[in-house]
């Protein structure tokens, strides 16, 4: 019966494009051909036809049409598509849909235009995405949708797998909440696999960069399954330094760009240029000594002209040289943040045209399905380090974890939990203490060698080498002091 139906509409359709004089045959076919399919596809999913009275089988009930522009050789066709009052929304097989970016922008858009934070430029994209009479009963859906997606890839498990190198990056987005519109901070965790690809960890929004909430941002990560951090880049940011001490307890390597960035800040626009030629020149030695035997001579050469910037790096030196502790191939793109700038400024693509987010689901909605795709690509796409270069660092953390010591070149190699610091340490609260008791010493040392502290990532002392008694260390002179003269 059902069949003998659409048959008769489908050969009425076929007689009215014959008979009209001045039809587009090809394209009225189509026309006729597709919404046929439709109507078919639409009447299987919800188990009755166009008008039939059948309840015991169908399982949801016709709402209408709605109109999209189809585009294809035989020209551009207006499609009617139907719509249902419940269930989930049909969408016609011969149709690709949306990725996952643009139903995000599509969804951020459509939701600041109904909670009336439209500017004149998003009423214009609005009209040329061609969803201005769209509801917010699509829009609702949509979102429903992007949103399971999105959560689901920020709480998948990160178990069975070691990330050796983490990277943690902010960007300020603004968002409007009651009473105005407030800069909200947008974070990232980027890290690479004991195999060599790059994977998105996870994003969130925050109020502001503070400890507390990197502390949690951390926290949740670690809960996820995050192990085996080698090494964690980052800003200098006080509150992010803190709690990647106190969650991940692994070795900080302060980003590059920013500290040049920043020193280019306390100098003149005259000596820009020599200083940031002085500085770059650390980051290209041949090795971990040849690194610090420069970065003295920089200091020595910056004490006159730029006496705060040749303090600042020499405040820096464990921070900014901590990559050159890995394989040589890894330390281009260890010294910096600079492999999250290119997702942030996609990000940023985006979030220029909304402008302003209407909550913090909306920017998390938007971020979470481009990182979502950006992590598909790099599934499939080449290792980002090779997987023999990343054995090697896998191999040193094995036998670090062997030798049984908690205290390795003034970096703690275990975890820190947060009740750790200030309560179970040493005298005054610092981490030694943490790391020596676990290794059954006091902080006073051990018999045959005295201690020496230096400046750790985390802001509280750590240990940074052995030495004989009375001896001085490489560099230093008899009294303790650096000595910039290095033979």
């Amino acid at each position: 019966m059902a069949e003998s139906q659409r048959m008769t509409a489908a050969r009425g359709a076929v007689e009215r494009i014959m008979a009209s004089e001045h039809a587009d045959v090809i394209r009225e076919s189509v026309a006729a051909m597709v919404c046929e399919l439709m109507e078919a596809e639409i009447a299987e999913q919800i188990g009755a036809e166009h008008g039939e009275r059948a309840p015991e089988r169908r399982s949801a009930q016709r709402n209408g049409y709605r109109a999209r522009a189809w585009k294809t050789r035989a020209g551009e066709l207006e499609l009617q598509i139907p719509r249902l009052r419940s269930g989930p929304a049909y969408f016609p097989s011969f149709l690709e849909p949306r990725k996952r970016s643009e139903q995000a922008l599509v969804a951020v858009v459509q939701e600041a235009y109904i909670n009336g934070v439209s500017t004149r430029k998003v009423e214009r994209l609005v009209e040329q995405l061609g969803i201005a009479a769209m509801g917010k009963d699509q829009v609702s859906r949509l979102c429903r949708t992007l949103d399971e997606q999105v959560q689901a890839f920020r709480e998948r498990p990160l178990h069975g797998a070691q990330y050796p190198y983490l990277w943690l990056d902010a960007k300020i987005e603004r968002v409007r909440e009651r009473g105005g519109v407030r800069q909200k901070c947008l974070v990232i965790a980027y890290g690479v696999h004991h195999c060599g690809g790059r994977e998105v960890l996870d994003i969130d929004v925050g109020e502001c960069e503070t400890e507390s909430f990197w502390r949690e941002f951390l926290r949740g990560l670690r809960a996820r399954g995050l192990t085996g951090v080698r090494l964690c880049v980052s800003d200098a940011h006080p509150g992010l330094k803190a709690a990647i001490a106190q969650v991940l307890g692994c070795p900080w390597q302060r980003c590059t760009v920013h500290f040049l960035r920043d020193m280019l800040g306390h100098v003149g626009k005259a000596q820009q240029p020599m200083v940031a030629a002085a500085i770059r020149g650390v980051f290209r030695a041949d090795g971990l000594e040849d690194a610090r035997q420069t970065l003295g001579e920089v200091v020595d050469r910056l004490s006159g002209p730029a006496p705060k910037v040749a303090r600042l790096l020499e405040d820096a030196e464990a921070d900014l040289l901590a990559f050159y502790r890995f394989p040589a191939e890894h330390w281009s793109k260890l010294r910096s943040t600079n492999p999250l700038e290119r997702v942030n400024r996609e990000i940023g693509r985006r979030s220029d045209v909304v402008g302003i987010f209407p909550n913090n689901a909306a920017l998390l909605r938007l971020a979470g399905a481009l990182l979502l795709e950006q992590n598909d690509e790099w599934l499939v796409a080449r290792r980002y380090l090779s997987e023999h270069s990343m054995a090697l660092v896998l191999s040193e953390r094995a036998q670090d974890e062997t030798a049984g010591d908690p205290v390795l070149t003034g970096h703690l190699i275990r975890p820190l939990e947060v009740d750790d610091v200030g309560s179970h340490g040493g005298s005054d609260g610092s981490q030694v203490g943490v790391a020596l008791r676990r290794a059954g010493r006091s902080p006073g040392g051990r018999p045959g060698g005295a201690l020496e502290r230096a400046p750790q990532a985390g802001g509280g002392p750590a240990v940074a080498a052995r030495r004989e008694p009375g001896r001085a260390g490489p560099g230093e002179r008899a009294g303790g002091r650096r000595d910039r003269r290095v033979a």
